[in-house]
């Protein structure tokens, strides 16, 4: 044998001594997976809706016409009435879509309000900026609310819509979708049982992907706090919200850094113009020209570029002076695209969040530690793990066969629900209520408090 092999043979031996002196097992001990069942989800099915909810949608964006389209998949539980929208193509698409009446048509939110009550809930769908508003008139005349997050752009006003629900017996159900995709709600019933004993620690990381925040958050409606919410409200109020979703108890301090880093004038290359088209010299080496990025490559939508013309020639037309046409390097924007939070929870449990924009993927990624197990999860994947006879049981959320469009599947579900509360007038058939909502909006708003004064501590 030459010195060679046996030096070699010596050091595998050695690594595997130490792995097992030390009772770590190999790295293909834990590739093993093994079948198994994971506790089934404690929801059980709605049934049929006694009637339609009908709805009247405030902003016939993106998600205004995501809820519409839902209601003609299932006309027997929502039916969309009215619309409130100042882009007349948009406006127009939605009468066309529920062949809405002309006298339930607006052109903006506070025109809703000037007729008497007409349906039995609005959805408001406004950008951030205008949730507050739309939503306390809504309430005051009597109108149960569907309402997209975040819930208002200041603490003050989340409680004020709130108080006012309460004061009025409203329904709010706040568009907390993940609580309802598959996967995520499988997370929970897998903690519920106690299959992994006491939560002890979480880890979760959203990676937003650089291409969907350039869009959203530095080209986008939600590129500056003044004009939307904190970029941790605007993207990640979603993760708050399921971590102490899964958590269940309330969170005693929050401490965050963040900031933006990466998005900045400062890292502009050397004689780029501030719009993309007017003949930037670094075209073919960066990945957000504006229009490969829109138009010849196609690497993001258009929903968001402004003309009732959707042709090729019309989005490069908007590129060259627009918004979504300027260099990401020099625009406007201010929210940070990096921040983490962490959480201590009055068990003395804690939580660590990451909102990460610089990412090659999107999709979450989870770690649960408990006292009898841990769970590992990609929102494909779930690994579950108990210590005390060391399986592992991988459940494929794809292998289910459910419906995992929108949100991993959360969208739709949420949407029927919330029609069902409405009309049954039954507050217990949403897993999104306000009240539970407002969690993640407090924990939301005293992290950015917190990063804003540099990491201090804050208490709830």
């Amino acid at each position: 044998m030459s010195d060679v092999t046996r030096r070699e043979l010596l050091a595998g031996a050695g690594i595997a001594a130490g792995s097992l002196a030390f009772g770590f097992p190999g790295r293909e001990l834990f590739a093993l997976q093994e079948n198994g069942v994971l506790p089934a989800p404690n929801r059980p099915a709605l049934g049929a809706a006694p009637r339609p909810c009908t709805a009247i949608i405030l902003g016939h964006g993106g998600r205004g016409g995501l809820y519409g389209y839902y209601a003609t998949q299932m006309p027997d539980t929502l039916k969309i009435v009215g619309v409130a929208e100042p882009l007349e193509y948009r406006r127009t698409a939605c009468v066309n879509n529920h062949k809405i009446e002309a006298a339930n048509t607006f052109t903006t939110w506070e025109h809703v309000f000037d007729r008497p009550k007409f349906a039995d809930a609005v959805i408001v769908t406004t950008q951030d900026r205008m949730h507050y508003e739309p939503t306390m008139r809504a309430l005051e005349m009597g109108y149960d609310v569907l309402l997209e997050k975040p819930i208002a752009p200041s603490w003050k006003e989340c409680n004020d819509i709130l108080k006012l629900a309460q004061a009025k017996g409203r329904i709010v159900g706040v568009c907390h979708v993940l609580r309802y995709s598959p996967f995520n709600v499988q997370i929970k019933a897998v903690i519920e049982s106690g299959m992994i004993g006491d939560v002890v620690s979480v880890q979760h990381i959203e990676p937003i992907w650089h291409l969907h925040f350039s869009h959203s958050y530095v080209r986008g409606p939600w590129r500056r706090e003044d004009l939307a919410t904190p970029s941790l409200l605007a993207k990640s109020c979603h993760d708050l919200d399921l971590i102490n979703w899964w958590m269940d108890e309330p969170v005693k301090a929050v401490s965050s850094f963040g900031g933006l880093r990466t998005f900045h004038k400062r890292n502009a290359p050397a004689g780029a113009p501030r719009f993309c088209m007017d003949g930037c010299p670094h075209r073919e080496s960066c990945i957000y020209h504006a229009e490969d990025v829109y138009v010849n490559k196609k690497r993001w939508g258009t929903h968001h570029i402004e003309t009732p013309d959707r042709s090729e020639e019309s989005i490069r037309s908007k590129l060259r002076r627009g918004q979504y046409g300027q260099c990401v390097y020099q625009a406007d924007n201010t929210v940070n695209d990096h921040q983490v939070v962490n959480m201590l929870y009055r068990s003395g449990a804690t939580a660590a969040f990451s909102m990460e924009a610089m990412t090659s993927y999107g999709g979450r990624r989870t770690r649960i530690m408990g006292t009898k197990g841990d769970i590992v999860g990609d929102e494909r994947y779930l690994d579950v793990a108990t210590f005390n006879d060391e399986k592992r049981i991988r459940w494929d959320v794809e292998a289910t066969g459910q419906d995992l469009s929108g949100h991993g599947g959360g969208d739709q579900r949420m949407t029927a629900d919330w029609a069902q509360a409405v009309v049954r007038n039954d507050p217990s058939f949403l897993v999104t209520k306000l009240e539970d909502a407002m969690e993640s909006h407090r924990v939301g708003y005293a992290a950015v408090t917190s990063s804003k004064e540099g990491g201090r501590l804050v208490t709830l």
